[in-house]
């Protein structure tokens, strides 16, 4: 028996079936949906809190980047300047210095960070014998826990010129010194090695569960039709984690602002300072160090609001190239 078509009636709570005939549906209210998925709110419940009390609540401290803040006065005593704290920020000589170092760190972690765990994600989907491949993607994770502190001390160790290793190296085939901790030109590219080393491996982890989703029929009807490991790479999978890429490079767009402090600040000496001063450096500098907490507020303000507005203009970007987008 065929099914009968139901179509919604203006009349709230009842359907009109194709024969004509009209049933009452009982809906179910808010409250009563809620109670019957209690268990998966209450689960849900530990993440909310946490935003709210450590995300949400401190945004209303913002106010103090349009105020001249005093620790004295409070927050609400503080005398209002408006956007004067911004036009300070925008018309200081760092603002232009401080640009050209953030966007050219991050435009280069864009260019050769970003495509790193992809292509090694593609390498270990390929890799058919488990045990190896478990052992690599083990060893290649391991990066990840060990801190900037450690990741600097080993940096410091390996370039250093009185017995670093890679200096030595690089000074026995070239037989130049190349000075890479203390020359400016060497920061950006070694900030982005010490990224590559560090995080390629854990970013697989996004990549290879989106791979674990190819459906594998697909690979076998191409090799029946005598495709290689090279175009199943480009025509299957690449495509099938083509929404997946997209999204992580949005969510890059929208971080193009945030270079991080600790490993800027680890890393950072009088020496190399002019193409080393981000904006995260410079906010705690004059926010924690010199005290001018409604300055250092809009300067973070100013970067939250670039970055959002990044990541809205690459969402639109991507759904108009027919992507899904974030939102």
């Amino acid at each position: 028996m065929a099914k009968a078509k139901a179509k919604v009636k203006n009349k709230k709570g009842y359907i009109t079936l194709q024969d004509g005939r009209t049933m009452r549906v009982q809906r179910m209210s808010t409250w009563q949906y809620v109670v019957q998925h209690k268990w998966l709110y209450f689960l849900l419940l530990p993440g909310v809190i946490y935003f709210i009390m450590f995300r949400y609540v401190p945004m209303g401290g913002l106010i103090i980047a349009f105020k001249e803040y005093s620790p004295f006065q409070g927050i609400w005593k503080s005398p209002w300047v408006g956007f004067g704290q911004f036009q300070k920020f925008f018309s200081t000589n760092d603002f232009g210095r401080l640009l050209t170092n953030t966007l050219g760190i991050s435009l280069l972690q864009l260019v050769l960070f970003f495509p790193a765990p992809i292509i090694l994600s593609l390498f270990l989907n390929e890799v058919r014998h488990n045990g190896y491949k478990r052992l690599v993607q083990t060893l290649v994770y391991v990066p990840h826990f060990v801190s900037w502190v450690i990741v600097a001390s080993l940096t410091y160790q390996l370039f250093n010129v009185t017995d670093g290793i890679i200096y030595q190296i690089i000074k026995a085939l070239t037989g130049n010194t190349v000075d890479v901790l203390s020359q400016a030109s060497c920061f950006w590219g070694l900030i982005v090695g010490q990224d590559i080393w560090r995080e390629t491996g854990y970013g697989t982890i996004v990549f290879l569960a989106a791979l674990a989703g190819v459906d594998q029929e697909l690979y076998e009807a191409a090799r029946v039709d005598g495709a290689g490991r090279w175009r199943l790479m480009w025509h299957i999978t690449l495509p099938a984690i083509r929404g997946t890429i997209v999204m992580m490079f949005i969510l890059r767009v929208g971080g193009l602002l945030n270079t991080g402090y600790e490993q800027i600040f680890l890393m950072r000496n009088d020496l190399n300072v002019a193409r080393a001063e981000v904006f995260d450096t410079y906010i705690y500098l004059k926010g924690i160090k010199s005290g001018q907490y409604s300055f250092s507020s809009a300067a973070g303000m100013f970067k939250s609001i670039v970055g959002m507005t990044l990541v809205l203009i690459s969402d639109r970007v991507a759904k108009l190239c027919g992507e899904s987008g974030i939102y």
